[in-house]
C-alpha cells in the first residue's frame, strides 16, 4: 500500500490541504517522504459525523460480527507484516525483533478482543423477573446490560507505534464494545500509523461494516486532538501518553457541556523494594535484571523501574558495583524523538546538578548522534530522598535512581507518601514478604499491579492483567488499557424496565439465545430462565 500523508476520513480521505510535516529517523535525523499534512476541523467534524452515523448501525451489531471484524483487522496487518516493520524502524529506529514482537501483540490483542466479544458474557447481563404476588408492592420486570457508549477518540502512543498505537488495546476494545473509533495518530510514527489506519479501513470495507466506524487524523501538533475530545459527538476517549498532555486533556473534557469519560494513562515512576535477604541471597541476580529492565527500549516504557529502595544491608553496595558493571557494558540508545530526548537531557542535567544525588554510574559514552543518549544511574540515602519527594517524578529513558539505606519505617513512610504508579515491585524471601506484610499492603492502595520478584517491564495481555493505577497513573484507576476488562471503559448499563420481549436484545431475552453467562434473580447461570410470569 502506498503511504498517501492523508487522513483517512471513514472510507474516503481528508482534504489533504492543512500544515505539511514530516516523520523523521531518530537515529540521524533524516527527514522521510511523504509529507504529512494536518487534518482540518472539517476533516475531524466528517470523521466524527460518519462515526456517529456509523454507530447506529454499528452499536447493534452481534458479538459475532464484531469478532470477525477484529479478526479480520489482526490477518491483514499480520499479512503488511514486511512493509508495517520496514516503515516503523525509520520512523522510531526501533530493532526488527521489538516491532515483530509488537505487531504478534497487536494481533493477539485483536484476537482477544475478538473472542470476549464473540463469547458476549462481558456485557453482564442481569434480569430481575417480575413477582406480580409481592407485597406491599408488585415487583416489575427488570432487565441490564452493558450497552457502547457512541464514537471513541483514541491516541495514538510515541512508545508503541503498533501495540498502543492506531490498533491497539484503545481502538480494539472500543471496536469490540460497539463504539466507531476515530483515532489521532502519533506525528512521531505517522506512515505507520497510515498503513494499519488502512488495513482498518480495508476490512471495515471488506465486511460491509458501516463507513465511518474507523477514522485517522493526522496533526503535528496539538489542535486537532484538542478539537477532538471537546467534539460534541465524541462519547469517550482513550489517551497515553505524558502526565502534561493528559492532564490538558482532562481539562478540556471536564469543561465540555457534556462531560465524557476520560481514560488516560499518563505516567509512572514504578517503584521497586529490595529486601536484606533477597539483596544477600541473590543480590548480583537482582541488579542484571534490573539493568536489563530500565534500560529496556531506551526506558521508554510506561512500567520502566524508576526508584529503586534498598533495604539497609551492607550488600547494598556490592548490588550498586554489579549494576555498575552491568550498566557500563552498555552502549548509547537512541531516543524515539528529538523531543523526547531533549526532555531526557534537560532532566539529566537538573539532577546532575542537585548536590544530595551522586552519580553511580553511565553506559559507554561514544559520539551521540540523532536522538542518541546514555544511560544513567543517580543515588542517594532514603533520608536524602524524603527530603526532596520531587525525585519521584518520572524521567522517560534509560536512567533509574537508588536509595540506599532504607529502614522498614522508611519504606513505611517512602510507600505511604507515594503517588498513584501503574506498578510496584518487590524483591524479597518468604521471610522478608512476612516481614514487609504491612509495606505490600500499602502499595496494594498505590498501584495497579504488584509484581513480586521480577520486574515491571512487559505486560502480559491477558484477561486477569491491569494496566492502570491511582492517579496520575492514569486518569481513573478503576480502569485497565491491557487484558479483556479493557472493554468496560467503552460501555454504560442500560435498564430495561416491563419491555415485551420483542423489543429486548437478544442478550436479555429468557431463551438466552447467546448462550452466555447472565444474573438472573440473583444467581450466576448460562441456562434459559425461567419465563416471566
Amino acid at each position: 500500500m502506498k503511504i498517501t500523508g492523508v487522513s483517512i476520513i471513514g472510507f474516503g480521505e481528508g482534504q489533504g490541504r492543512g500544515n505539511i510535516f514530516r516523520a523523521s529517523e531518530p537515529s540521524t535525523g533524516a527527514y522521510l517522504e511523504p509529507p504529512f499534512f494536518s487534518a482540518s476541523s472539517d476533516d475531524l467534524d466528517e470523521a466524527a459525523r460518519l462515526a456517529n452515523r456509523a454507530f447506529a448501525n454499528y452499536g447493534r451489531t452481534t458479538g459475532q460480527q464484531r469478532g470477525r471484524f477484529l479478526r479480520t483487522i489482526a490477518e491483514r496487518i499480520e499479512g503488511m507484516t514486511n512493509e508495517i516493520i520496514e516503515r516503523a524502524g525509520r520512523e522510531t529506529a526501533l530493532p526488527r525483533m521489538r516491532l515483530q514482537g509488537e505487531i504478534g501483540r497487536t494481533s493477539a490483542q485483536l484476537r482477544l478482543f475478538a473472542r470476549v466479544a464473540e463469547e458476549g458474557s462481558w456485557v453482564n447481563a442481569r434480569i430481575d423477573h417480575r413477582d406480580p404476588n409481592r407485597q406491599p408492592l408488585p415487583k416489575p420486570d427488570i432487565r441490564s446490560m452493558l450497552r457502547p457508549l457512541g464514537p471513541i477518540a483514541v491516541f495514538g502512543a510515541s512508545n508503541f507505534p503498533l501495540a498502543f498505537s492506531v490498533a491497539g488495546g484503545d481502538t480494539a476494545s472500543a471496536l469490540a464494545a460497539g463504539n466507531p473509533v476515530v483515532v489521532k495518530a502519533h506525528p512521531a510514527h505517522p506512515g505507520t500509523s497510515e498503513l494499519v489506519g488502512m488495513a482498518i479501513r480495508e476490512s471495515a470495507r471488506e465486511l460491509g461494516i458501516s463507513d465511518g466506524v474507523f477514522s485517522l487524523l493526522f496533526d503535528a501538533g496539538t489542535r486537532i486532538g484538542s478539537e477532538l475530545v471537546q467534539h460534541p459527538l465524541i462519547k469517550g476517549v482513550g489517551f497515553t501518553g505524558s502526565r502534561a498532555t493528559g492532564q490538558a486533556l482532562m481539562r478540556l473534557v471536564a469543561a465540555r457541556e457534556d462531560p465524557i469519560p476520560f481514560f488516560g494513562e499518563m505516567s509512572s515512576t514504578n517503584p521497586v523494594f529490595i529486601l536484606s535477604r533477597a539483596l544477600y541471597e541473590r543480590g548480583p541476580e537482582i541488579a542484571s535484571g534490573l539493568c536489563n529492565s530500565f534500560t529496556l527500549g531506551a526506558g521508554q516504557f510506561c512500567t520502566k523501574p524508576g526508584i529503586v529502595f534498598l533495604h539497609k544491608a551492607a550488600e547494598g553496595e556490592a548490588f550498586a558495583e554489579k549494576l555498575q558493571e552491568r550498566l557500563t557494558q552498555s552502549g548509547q540508545f537512541t531516543l524515539l524523538t528529538s523531543g523526547i530526548q531533549r526532555a531526557y537531557d534537560a532532566r539529566i542535567e537538573q539532577r546532575q546538578s542537585d548536590a544530595w544525588l551522586k552519580v553511580r554510574a553511565t553506559s559507554t559514552k561514544a559520539e551521540l548522534a540523532g536522538c542518541s543518549v546514555v544511560a544513567i544511574v543517580f543515588e542517594t540515602d532514603a533520608t536524602g530522598y524524603l527530603e526532596h519527594p520531587e525525585l519521584e517524578s518520572e524521567i522517560f529513558g534509560p536512567t533509574t535512581l537508588l536509595v540506599h539505606n532504607s529502614s522498614h519505617d522508611q519504606m513505611l513512610e517512602i510507600a505511604s507518601n507515594l503517588e498513584g504508579h501503574l506498578t510496584a515491585t518487590i524483591h524479597g524471601t518468604q521471610e522478608d514478604l512476612t516481614e514487609f506484610a504491612d509495606l505490600i499492603a500499602m502499595l496494594e492502595r498505590k498501584a495497579g499491579r504488584i509484581v513480586v520478584n521480577g520486574f515491571p517491564t512487559g505486560v502480559e495481555v491477558c484477561h486477569a492483567m491491569v494496566h492502570g493505577g491511582p492517579y496520575p497513573a492514569t486518569s481513573d484507576g478503576r480502569s485497565t488499557s491491557v487484558g479483556s476488562q479493557a472493554i468496560f471503559r467503552f460501555a454504560r448499563p442500560v435498564c430495561y424496565q416491563e419491555f415485551p420481549e420483542t423489543l429486548l436484545p437478544d442478550e436479555l431475552l429468557d431463551s438466552n439465545p447467546c448462550r452466555i453467562w447472565r444474573m438472573v434473580d440473583g444467581e450466576m447461570t448460562a441456562n434459559r430462565s425461567d419465563s416471566r410470569t
